[in-house]
């Protein structure tokens, strides 16, 4: 029998407040464990919370950027459970009326589009973390993370593949980076996926029994276990045996899942009304002034870019996948007046640098009119283009002045003729062999020659000057 893969996910994104949802401590990551707590958020008997204005700013922006419908009138619900990471013994979250409703994401796989449907957003408080302790055989808790505001991004079960999880998770991921409601950053836990798995005879309408994987923050990671969990589910039912509703953990040093609890259903947790906090009303006005101030999103930045700059599909995509290089090239493009150079420099030598020295998008301090200057500097022939690439990498990882590095290290370009001109006639005379290969027709020697040319200048040469002094003096030599 062919089986489908069914998927649907719950990702949960952190927001970029400032501080928590429901009192004044701060959002920031790290600090030493339980000194960003007080009184609300580590759940004191007798204290109110006060709901943070701008944790509902960022979900109605994220909904509209998601095509959902905006609900005008929710309210918050606590879901009850006894773990030691929520101090309170509930989380505070949204179940009857959540802020957004039935959006839609679209993706392209294989150059085939589709839209997955969004089932709901709603806002809600982040748990502590449990830091399990094997020496000592315990497990502490650090609140820290107790308040810090959420949003929870709930699908349809419409993915049909991996392919099409990562798809959709790439594209949530950048839409709210550039919304600026979160930094997404997987590695703290910025966003994280839990993942609902099932599988159901290929044209059957009944969907299967499904599994789940919790707080996976990797992409690789959740292809990986999509892949796995699916196929394990299908030898189960292929051996007669039956899958249960359960919550598994994914051990990627294993390549596969295990057993964790049985599933848990809402009528688990208890659901009520949470009565310390009232509805929200939320009126047209705040619709519109959100809808007014909402930032050029990924997909109209690549359109524009390849319709005001010129630039292939590929190109636009690749820039955009990360907004701090977007914001980059732009200013760059816009100071050098040459938008394909400075596409070439991002994508060549920023990129490179980025991958070899592990910096982050985010990270990024380089001042795109020190890009520009360079571009500017090969443009007007002041170095050429292999000088180049040594003085970006210094403004990269020295932030040194583009004009001043090239004179102290006297790197302006060579084209003095004369000067070429008595290189070249040296590099002739000790390279006999290579005349011979070219007497011969071994077109590639010449390339050996200019190579030394260049090499005897310190790349310092104009590469036309070269060539042409070159042509000048092989035409007399190959007579």
């Amino acid at each position: 029998m062919n089986y489908q893969t069914v998927v649907g996910l719950e990702v949960h994104v952190e927001l970029s407040t400032k501080s928590k949802i429901f009192c004044s401590c701060t959002t920031e990551f790290g600090g030493e464990p339980n000194t960003h707590v007080c009184p609300v958020c580590s759940g004191m008997p007798g204290v109110l919370p006060v709901l943070n204005k701008k944790v509902v700013d960022f979900a109605i922006r994220a909904g509209l950027a998601t095509n959902c419908e905006i609900t005008r009138y929710n309210k918050f619900d606590r879901k009850n459970y006894f773990y030691p990471d929520l101090p309170k013994a509930y989380q505070v979250s949204q179940l009857y009326l959540p802020i957004c409703r039935n959006g839609k994401v679209e993706i392209e796989v294989e150059g085939k589009k589709k839209y997955i449907g969004i089932h709901e957003i709603h806002m809600e408080e982040d748990a502590g973390k449990l830091v399990h302790d094997p020496w000592d055989d315990c497990t502490l808790v650090d609140y820290n993370r107790c308040g810090v505001p959420l949003l929870e991004i709930v699908s349809e079960p419409d993915f049909r593949s991996a392919d099409e999880v990562i798809a959709y998770l790439t594209k949530l991921r950048e839409t709210m980076m550039y919304l600026g409601v979160s930094d997404c950053k997987m590695q703290e836990g910025s966003m994280r996926a839990d993942v609902n798995i099932s599988v159901m005879p290929v044209g059957s309408a009944k969907f299967g029994t499904r599994t789940e994987m919790k707080n996976m923050n990797s992409f690789k990671a959740i292809y990986r276990a999509i892949n796995y969990e699916s196929k394990r589910q299908i030898e189960l039912l292929e051996s007669g045996g039956r899958v249960v509703q359960e919550t598994r953990r994914w051990d990627d040093n294993k390549d596969a899942s295990f057993a964790m609890r049985s599933k848990e259903n809402a009528q688990d947790y208890r659901y009520f009304p949470e009565p310390d906090l009232l509805p929200i009303e939320i009126g047209d006005d705040w619709i519109k002034d959100t809808q007014d101030n909402m930032p050029e999103l990924p997909e109209a930045k690549r359109q524009r870019y390849m319709k005001e700059f010129g630039l292939s599909e590929y190109d636009a995509s690749v820039i955009t996948a990360e907004r701090q290089v977007a914001y980059i090239f732009e200013d760059t493009a816009a100071l050098s007046g040459k938008p394909k150079e400075a596409a070439n420099y991002v994508m060549g030598e920023l990129m490179r640098l980025m991958s070899e020295t592990g910096t982050l998008a985010e990270e990024l301090e380089i001042e795109p009119k020190k890009i520009a200057d360079i571009i500017k500097f090969v443009s007007d022939g002041k170095i050429n283009r292999s000088v180049a690439k040594e003085v970006f990498e210094a403004v990269f990882k020295k932030n040194v002045d583009p004009e001043k590095y090239i004179e102290e290290n006297n790197l302006a370009m060579v084209d003095d003729s004369s000067l070429v001109e008595e290189v070249v006639a040296k590099v002739i005379a000790d390279n006999p062999k290579s005349i011979e290969d070219l007497k011969a027709g071994k077109a590639k020697a010449k390339g050996f020659l200019v190579g030394q040319t260049m090499k005897a200048l310190k790349g310092k040469a104009n590469p036309q000057t070269v060539n042409k002094v070159l042509n000048e003096k092989l035409s007399e030599v190959l007579k």
